[in-house]
């Protein structure tokens, strides 16, 4: 029996985590014990600094954070390892 693929055809349908990171920051556990509604947490990037897009963990592209009406978009801005 021969197994052939169209390309990675077979693949377009399988599910991924599409994670959208603004930053990072790191605390001590009785600190995030200590968060309540009001809370601030300060993170690693600047405001005007691009946010990473990550499928299952690894980053993918860079985009920037776009609002439609309601609800929040990205907006793809570079590709990770492409020229451009």
């Amino acid at each position: 029996m021969t197994f052939q693929t169209r390309g990675f055809e077979f693949l377009k349908d399988v599910d991924v985590r599409l994670t959208v990171e603004l930053g990072r920051t790191e605390m001590k556990l009785k600190d995030v014990l200590s968060l309540t509604e009001e809370s601030v947490v300060l993170l690693d990037r600047l405001t005007d600094e691009l946010l990473d897009v990550m499928v299952n963990g690894k980053l993918i592209a860079r985009g920037e954070v776009v609002a439609q009406g309601e609800r929040f978009g990205l907006r793809i801005v570079e590709l990770v390892g492409q020229e451009g």
